[in-house]
C-alpha cells in the first residue's frame, strides 16, 4: 500500500510515500530555519503562508522522486494535530483536496504518534507492545504503546516541554534558533557539574515531569550574571542544563520499564537528538538488559515519512475520515472518535 504523507504542523513542510506503513520510497521536506531564524523562533504567519507556496510543488516532487502516478497512490495520510493551527490547516485542507481529487482514502495522523512511528522505519523488526519517551519541542511524555494505535500516557510534563526549554536558554545564550542542537554542541565542551540546577518533582505521579522550574532557574543564573558582570562558561551551563534534562527523564523512563515489564524502549522527537540524553538512556537500558531504538537523526525532527508511516497502521485500524476532517492546534495522542 502507497501512502502520501503530508506533514505541515510547524515550520517544516514535508511531503513523502511509504510503503507498507516500513519503507520509504521518497522524503521531500521544504525547511524554513532559515526564514525563521532571523526572528529567533517560528512565526505562525510566515509558516503558515511558506507552507501554501511549497506544498503543490513537493507533492509533485516526491511523485516524480518515487516514480509513481496519481493512480498508484493508494491513501493519503495527513497531520491533523496538533500544532500551529494556521500550518496544520494549510496540510489538512491540501490532504483533503487530494483525497476528493483522486477518489483515495484520507487518513488523519496525529504528530506525536507519527513521531513514534518514525521508529518503524528506522526499526522495520520493531512491533508493538513496547515502552516510547516522546520528548519534542511542544511535548514530553512516557507512552506505553500497547498496539499500532492503542496507548496510554503514563507521564507527562505539567508545565514546559523539554525541547521548548532548550531553545529558550539556547536563545538567552545568544545561540542561533533552534537552539537545543547548538546546546548539544557547546555541552559537549563543558563541565556538567559546574552549575547545580533543580531537578523539579511535580506531584503524585512519580511519571509526570516538570521544566518550567528548570528553564527559569537557569535564566534566572544567565541574567544574574550579566547583571553583576560575571562571565558564564556557556560550554559548562550548557552541559549542566543538558544533564538536569537527563536526570527528569532517564529515571522515569527505567522506573517505567520496570513496572511495565517490556524489554523494548523507543525513544521519539527531535529532541531525541540530544546526545547527553541518548547516551544515558543507552546506559541505564542496558544495565535493565533492556533494547532501545534511537531513531536516526533525520528521522528526530519533524518529517512527512513518519506520518505515512503511523497513517498506513491508521488505516488497518479504520481510522478513516471525511471531508469534514478539521484541524486541531491540541489534541491528546489517545484522540477521539473520528
Amino acid at each position: 500500500m502507497n501512502i502520501l504523507a503530508i506533514e505541515s504542523s510547524c515550520d517544516e513542510t514535508a511531503v513523502a510515500i511509504v510503503k507498507d506503513g516500513r519503507e520509504v520510497l521518497t522524503d521531500c521536506i521544504a525547511s524554513q530555519v532559515d526564514l525563521h531564524r532571523i526572528y529567533g523562533g517560528v512565526v505562525p504567519e510566515i509558516a503558515s503562508r511558506m507552507h501554501i507556496e511549497a506544498i503543490y510543488a513537493l507533492a509533485d516532487q516526491a511523485l516524480e522522486k518515487a516514480q509513481l502516478t496519481r493512480d498508484q497512490i493508494d491513501g493519503i495520510a495527513v497531520t491533523y494535530a496538533p500544532g500551529l493551527i494556521g500550518a496544520v490547516l494549510v496540510g489538512v485542507n491540501f490532504a483533503k483536496a487530494v483525497a476528493m481529487a483522486t477518489n483515495k482514502p484520507l487518513i488523519p495522523v496525529h504528530h506525536i504518534r507519527g513521531h513514534i512511528a518514525a521508529n518503524y522505519i528506522a526499526y522495520p523488526e520493531l512491533k508493538p507492545p513496547f515502552l516510547c519517551l516522546v520528548v519534542s519541542g511542544g511535548h514530553t511524555m512516557i507512552v506505553d504503546v500497547q498496539d499500532y494505535t492503542k496507548m496510554e500516557i503514563l507521564g507527562t510534563t505539567l508545565d514546559d516541554a523539554a525541547g521548548e526549554c532548550f531553545d529558550k536558554v539556547g536563545r538567552v545564550l545568544g545561540m542561533p534558533y533552534p537552539g537545543g542542537a547548538a546546546l548539544d554542541k557547546a555541552a559537549s565542551m563543558g563541565d556538567d557539574s559546574k552549575y547545580p540546577l533543580p531537578r523539579p518533582n511535580p506531584g503524585a505521579n512519580p511519571y509526570d515531569m516538570s521544566f518550567s522550574g528548570l528553564k527559569t532557574a537557569t535564566l534566572n543564573l544567565i541574567h544574574h550574571a550579566e547583571q553583576v558582570e560575571e562571565t558564564i562558561d556557556t560550554n559548562s551551563l550548557c552541559a549542566s542544563f543538558c544533564k538536569a534534562v537527563s536526570d527528569a527523564l532517564v529515571p522515569r523512563v527505567i522506573m517505567a520499564l520496570e513496572q511495565t515489564g517490556y524489554k523494548k524502549l523507543a525513544v521519539a522527537g527531535g529532541v531525541a537528538a540530544n546526545s547527553r540524553i541518548r547516551a544515558d538512556i543507552l546506559s541505564a537500558a542496558a544495565d535493565l538488559g533492556a533494547e532501545v531504538y534511537l531513531p536516526p537523526l533525520s528521522l528526530c525532527g519533524d518529517n512527512a515519512a513518519m506520518i505515512g508511516a503511523q497513517g498506513y497502521y491508521e488505516f488497518l485500524a479504520g481510522n478513516i475520515a471525511d471531508m469534514k476532517l478539521n484541524a486541531y492546534a491540541t489534541k491528546s495522542i489517545l484522540g477521539e472518535a473520528l
